[in-house]
């Protein structure tokens, strides 16, 4: 680990901007019904703004967090935030649906060459036994970012429109900016060869699964254009990501994917659960907005603050639950967040009703904001617990991947589940061909369809609290953590730097 006197202003700046990259994964499903008037979009066009954004961050990871560990994290982060502030620029001054999606494209990439550096900072200026109370901030970040951003969205939307959603980036930009370049160290570099072949294998891997996954409902989950199919796209993605994990095996030099890394059981494990959050939290938030919104007849900033009770409780309970990771066996705080997390999204079904008293809603969302509190922090720390120096990029990169991954394929399953069972539920609705959707309705939806409306969106979000049920199981595995003296092995510290540790641990 690198000796940082005052690594806590540090992480403070990096959160700022880590913040305001997680908040537009989820501010955009507040405003999709604003967004699609607007533009004069339907649903379909208006789901790519959010999916564009988010596979155009997922894709790179893995190549940006090894960019951060050859270059340096500080001038990735930077580098990155300033493709992020000027995309959003773009994205506000947007006068159509494609101009938009283009621009979160351009958003996603600048997050992805921000997020990998956040994890891989604290995992070289903070010590191991110190880890967890700053991985509690990272996570508590990313925790609170989706459940503020659509209250956040609701008020602009209503207050100034669906573009200020993003011109409110251009400040925090800004000031997270100069913030970064004063207080984040530049730490050492690490000479790497790039792995050209991999590379281009897991981004073509990686695109062309989610794209496939995305465009099924579409196109019928048949031929695209020529001889082109969604299942051929699909096939191929996992065809090409299996020849990629195969490269990376036989790759003698410097593999893009180490994969040692996943020889940690609770890195493996970690991984596996952060996939099930990331679907889970992008799939749930748009069934539930759309209920809201079309049948209850709430605002944006309505229905937002119908989020409330999460993010006071998952902010409130999160420096706790990240005082005492560090003392504990985290899987037994991590199951009881994701099972608390399905059990409010089922709770939330029930309720899904064109005459639920809707304060009652307000109950599951206090039950989310202690699952939140209980998954981010415990999460993060167990997968970067035994990561060492020359390899914080690397598996700051896989970890956030999976999780984009799994926003990526949430974002995916939810819109197909949502147009079947509408399709399902509402066969007659006018547009008809047994097709329906919120767009549809023109922003108002008839009082005889709210019943059927309401079932197929209680039934879209039974999805999410099935595959977070996934992540709850996965999590009773963890192994016990072993207390750490130095970086990496626990109990050994590195031979090339002991010395150097040592000082450190005495210094601190």
């Amino acid at each position: 680990m690198e000796i940082v006197a005052r690594p806590w202003p540090a992480l403070w700046s990096l959160v700022i901007g880590f913040f305001m990259i997680l908040i537009d994964t989820t501010i955009v499903s507040v405003a999709n019904p604003s967004i699609m008037e607007g533009l004069n979009a339907d649903i379909n066009s208006v789901i790519w703004v959010t999916s564009a954004y988010l596979l155009a961050y997922a894709v790179p990871l893995l190549i940006t967090g090894r960019l951060g560990d050859r270059f340096g994290p500080k001038r990735l982060y930077l580098s990155g935030l300033v493709v992020f502030t000027a995309a959003s620029l773009w994205c506000g001054l947007s006068g159509d649906v494609n101009t938009l999606i283009l621009a979160r494209v351009f958003q996603g990439f600048g997050a992805a060459l921000m997020t990998p550096q956040t994890m891989a900072v604290i995992t070289r200026i903070f010590p191991p036994d110190r880890r967890g109370a700053a991985m509690s901030i990272w996570g508590a970040t990313a925790g609170l970012a989706t459940l503020v951003g659509p209250i956040l969205g609701g008020v602009l939307v209503d207050g100034l429109g669906w573009e200020w959603i993003f011109f409110i980036n251009l400040p925090v930009g800004v000031i997270g900016f100069f913030l970064a370049l004063r207080y984040v160290p530049a730490l050492s570099t690490h000479p790497h060869k790039f792995d050209i072949p991999g590379v281009l294998l897991s981004a073509v891997g990686l695109f062309l699964l989610v794209f496939g996954i995305q465009e099924g409902e579409t196109y019928d989950w048949g031929t695209i254009t020529g001889p082109i199919t969604v299942w051929g796209l699909i096939i191929s993605g996992i065809a090409v990501l299996v020849v990629f994990v195969v490269w990376q095996k036989m790759n003698k030099g410097e593999p893009l994917l180490p994969l040692s890394l996943f020889k940690d059981r609770n890195f493996s494990l970690a991984n596996i659960g952060i996939t099930t959050v990331g679907f889970t939290v992008t799939a749930f938030t748009l069934p539930l907005i759309f209920y809201f919104q079309l049948v209850r007849g709430l605002t944006p900033t309505e229905s937002a603050l119908m989020m409330v009770p999460m993010a006071l409780i998952s902010g409130g309970l999160a420096p706790v639950v990240g005082r005492i990771i560090d003392r504990v066996n985290p899987k037994f705080i991590t199951a009881s967040g994701l099972l608390l997390m399905s059990v409010a999204l089922a709770w939330n079904a029930l309720l899904m009703h064109p005459d639920t008293p809707i304060l009652l809603f307000l109950l599951p969302s206090a039950v989310l904001g202690f699952a939140n509190a209980g998954i981010w922090a415990p999460l993060g720390t167990t997968a970067t617990r035994n990561l060492p120096p020359r390899l914080a990029g690397a598996g700051a990169g896989v970890y956030n991947t999976t999780r984009q991954i799994g926003a990526v394929l949430g974002s995916a399953a939810i819109a197909v589940l949502i147009q079947a069972r509408l399709a399902a539920e509402l066969p007659a609705v006018p547009g008809g061909s047994g097709e329906a959707g919120p767009t549809s309705f023109a922003g108002a939806l008839p009082e005889s369809l709210h019943e059927g409306f309401s079932t197929a969106m209680a039934q879209s979000i039974l999805l999410p609290a099935a595959v977070i049920l996934i992540g709850a199981a996965v999590a009773l595995f963890f192994a016990k953590p072993q207390p750490l003296q130095g970086w990496g092995t626990p109990g050994v510290l590195p031979a090339t730097s002991a010395g150097a540790e040592g000082a450190g641990a005495r210094s601190r």
